[in-house]
């Protein structure tokens, strides 16, 4: 499935893919009158100016508000990445990362010389410097309609950025972006519960059992974070 140009479908395969990933609210702004996202209310722990506006929009084209829920940016999703490159996950401390590095199949796994942040900051940098050489502006400042079509040709790795292929960045940041936008909001995103809200996930209710054996039953209980934020 081509996640970027099935836009009724995204949603669709978002909520079965959520089941999989069982995270402090964060304010967002209004919705801009050119249809772009409104920038999280987060100072960047991780991620320059410029990489912050490309990781907002970006975000927001990835999980779109529609009439199911809110987007990327709203869930706090951008505020989730960059907190989570802070982390030793994000300065690869669990990767092997020594030489060599060289191409192979896909059943070696991941071959390529950059942790999670450094994947970021080549792959950011190289997208802007895409866009600036081929529309003239950074990504963040394209119509929501052509970074789609940007992010589309990057997930079939139709640019490379240096030795960072485009796919990979992209692979990168869509199950990133995922992560925020489902995980529980004690890691920053998920803002308000909105995401479990909206596929209907109780959340991190200690004990279940009572209703395991109850088919075709709504379950009544609200959903609830580690933290005991309630939705």
């Amino acid at each position: 499935m081509n996640r970027l140009h099935a836009v009724p479908t995204r949603r669709t395969f978002m909520q079965v893919m959520a089941g999989a990933t069982a995270l402090v609210a964060t304010p967002c702004g209004a919705a801009r009158p050119d249809g772009r996202a409104p920038m999280v209310a987060h100072a960047p722990v991780f991620f320059d100016a410029d990489e912050w506006r490309f990781l907002n929009a970006a975000c927001a084209r990835l999980i779109p508000r529609d009439a199911l829920g809110p987007d990327a940016v709203t869930l706090g999703v951008p505020r989730f990445i960059d907190l989570q490159m802070d982390t030793p996950y994000g300065r690869g401390q669990s990767w092997y990362m020594h030489a060599p590095f060289a191409e192979g199949p896909a059943n070696l796994g991941y071959q390529l010389p950059y942790a999670p942040r450094d994947i970021y900051r080549v792959g950011i940098a190289g997208a802007n410097a895409w866009c600036h050489n081929h529309e003239g502006s950074a990504f963040a400042a394209l119509l929501p309609a052509r970074q789609d079509e940007v992010l589309a040709m990057m997930e079939r790795g139709e640019m490379t950025f240096g030795n960072l292929p485009a796919a990979q960045f992209f692979e990168q940041l869509l199950s990133n972006t995922m992560e925020g936008a489902f995980a529980d909001p004690i890691h920053g995103g998920n803002a308000g519960l909105r995401a479990w809200t909206m596929i209907g996930f109780p959340g991190a209710r200690a004990d279940f059992m009572d209703w395991v054996d109850q088919y075709g039953m709504k379950y009544p209980l609200g959903t609830v974070s580690i933290s005991g934020e309630s939705a």
